[in-house]
Formats: structure tokens, C-alpha cells, sequence
């Protein structure tokens, strides 16, 4: 990695490490073994390389999320693939985690892409779900935009039981839970039929 790239990883690791507060330039720049002259280079200064860091840490989890989303499968199925990929979950979230950090939440430059990234889940949650909706794959009754809330809301609140019981087991009891939720919205054979020339998630 160029310097740059070097200041921003070693970024991202003290703000999960330490939060915004603890962060400081110095530690930034041992852990990326850059001088101060050469970050100030680059970056005006802590908060600018903050930003950077969320920008990109939520740049790859919207980039894994919309490959998983918009793969083969039934909404249902899609939606699955999303929520039981390999997670570090003892560690959380590393974008809800920032929800947690004042200094980040009291930042509107570094609050934004943190409140971007779960307005664009849902919204592609939202997308999948009206598609399964449309396909016959899911029942009318169906809400897609509150339900993809709650599978946010739910996915959240799993990292925080795991974090608390410092074992994976909530998390998976969770997601187990809002998938059999959603199963039980499937809907029956012939109550319903697919939307002709429906458009998929990315079309």
C-alpha cells in the first residue's frame, strides 16, 4: 500500500480499536509508519482521515451487501445469503459500531456516510423484498419498506446480544429468527402470481 492507503487502514483499525476520542494523529501515524509531514501531506488532519476511513469501510460493506442481494435465488433466499455470511460478530458492526461513538455522531461530515449506508440498505432490502413480492414469492400483506427496517433494526441488535453474552449464539438465534419470520410471509401456491416483466434488484 502507497501512504495514503497506509494512513487510512491504520485509521480504520484505531477507530475500531479506540474510538474517535482515542484516536490520536501520533497513533495514527506509528501504526502506519508514516511521518507527521507526510500525513499532513495527504490529509489536512484527524477528521479528514476519519471520513476517509468510514467512507471506505462502508464503500465494502455496501460492495459485499449488494453482490450478496443481488445474486441468484428468491428474495427470501437473497436475503439469507446476506444475513449468514462470515461476520466477525464478536467484534460488531463496524459501521453500527461508529453509532455508538459521540465524536463520530456529533460530526455531520462523519455522521453522514454512517447514516447513508443503512439508508441504502434498507432501501435495497426494500428492493428485493417488493421484487419477491411481485414474483409471488412473498405474500401481498408484506410490507417491503418496514420490513427491511426491521431486518436492520434485527441485525443490529444481534451484535449487540452476542457482544454481550461474548458468544456468536445470539446472533445466529437472531437471524434465524427474522428468516422464519419472513417464511411464514411466503406465499401460498396460487394465491398469487408473478408480475410479468417484473425487474430484478440491479436491472
Amino acid at each position: 500500500m502507497d501512504t495514503p492507503d497506509r494512513l487510512i487502514e491504520s485509521t480504520r483499525e484505531l477507530l475500531w480499536e479506540r474510538g474517535y476520542v482515542g484516536m490520536s494523529p501520533k497513533a495514527i501515524q506509528q501504526r502506519a509508519g508514516a511521518g507527521q509531514g507526510s500525513m499532513y501531506h495527504h490529509f489536512s488532519g484527524k477528521p479528514d482521515l476519519a471520513f476517509a476511513a468510514i467512507t471506505r469501510t462502508a464503500t465494502e460493506l455496501r460492495a459485499a451487501a449488494e453482490a450478496q442481494l443481488s445474486g441468484p435465488g428468491t428474495a427470501t433466499e437473497r436475503i439469507a445469503t446476506y444475513l449468514r455470511r462470515e461476520r466477525d460478530v464478536l467484534r460488531g458492526c463496524p459501521i453500527g459500531r461508529l453509532t455508538q461513538d459521540p465524536d463520530v455522531m456529533a460530526d455531520p461530515a462523519l455522521r453522514r456516510p454512517v447514516e447513508e449506508t443503512f439508508a441504502w440498505l434498507q432501501d435495497q432490502l426494500k428492493g428485493v423484498l417488493a421484487e419477491g413480492r411481485r414474483r409471488g414469492e412473498l405474500d401481498a400483506a408484506l410490507d417491503p419498506a418496514s420490513t427491511a427496517s426491521t431486518i436492520v433494526a434485527v441485525l443490529q441488535g444481534g451484535y449487540v446480544l452476542a457482544r454481550a453474552a461474548n458468544s456468536t449464539a445470539p446472533f445466529t438465534q437472531v437471524v434465524d429468527g427474522v428468516l422464519g419470520l419472513l417464511a411464514a410471509h411466503a406465499a401460498s401456491p396460487g394465491s398469487s402470481s408473478p408480475t410479468q416483466g417484473a425487474h430484478g434488484l440491479c436491472s
